[in-house]
């Protein structure tokens, strides 16, 4: 399931976030790399300890925690700390094919998680630079999104970044551990959900159907949660 939800950010808040960023000092984005993800890994992040990581971070958290869409899909558990890369044409910078660690920890909080669900959060306009298409090979998908938006997709999916040939791409990156583990059984949940706000625009939802839908819902929710 590979879901793109818009305007987590606004406009005035990504353009904060960068002006925060351009400042910040940057390193070899192979830091936080697995032993077979390091050798296809070009570009550059803001260092995962810092200051201007955690903070800005945190508001990345903030946000998409409150927005419905990420809720529904994700139905999270557990976030990792929000990671900030940056692909320049300048160095050449790409990511090739590989499969994201299954398990990440944070040593400072001692988080660990199992990565279920992978985040990007774009950062920069698509017309500020060329390349940079982040492809799901198991979905066949290219995504590259305007600055603000996010795409969730498995983690468990091969992907690349394609190679950046003007400009550059800025984005945020992360996992989560979703309460429903079963792939499957989180795209039918999201599915059935947006079929129960559609059908409560429509009749509302006080109406007897929408009541029972609602019902269903949380049922499966119950059965399939792990807590």
């Amino acid at each position: 399931m590979l879901v793109c939800i818009p305007d987590v950010l606004s406009k005035r808040e990504v353009a904060e976030f960068r002006r925060i960023m351009d400042a910040a000092d940057w390193e070899d984005g192979r830091s936080t790399a697995g032993a077979q993800s390091a050798m296809v890994k070009h570009n550059e992040q803001l260092p995962p300890d810092s200051d201007v990581a955690r903070e800005l971070g945190q508001r990345v958290v903030s946000a998409l925690t409150a927005h419905p869409r990420f809720l529904s899909a994700a139905i999270p558990l557990q976030i990792f700390p929000p990671l900030f890369n940056r692909y320049a044409a300048a160095g050449g910078h790409h990511f090739g094919v590989h499969v994201d660690n299954a398990v990440r920890g944070d040593h400072l909080t001692g988080l660990r998680i199992r990565t279920d669900l992978s985040v990007t959060l774009f950062l920069a306009e698509p017309e500020d630079y060329d390349g940079g298409e982040l492809v799901i090979e198991d979905t066949s998908h290219e995504v590259k999104l305007p600055a603000g938006h996010h795409v969730l997709y498995p983690s468990s999916s091969l992907h690349m970044v394609t190679p950046v040939t003007r400009g550059a791409r800025v984005a945020s990156f992360f996992w989560l551990q979703s309460m429903i583990r079963d792939t499957h059984a989180r795209s039918m949940i999201f599915d059935l959900d947006t079929a129960i706000q559609d059908l409560a625009d429509r009749i509302g939802r006080d109406d007897p159907s929408t009541v029972k839908l609602t019902g269903i819902y949380h049922n499966l929710i119950r059965y399939w949660a792990e807590v």
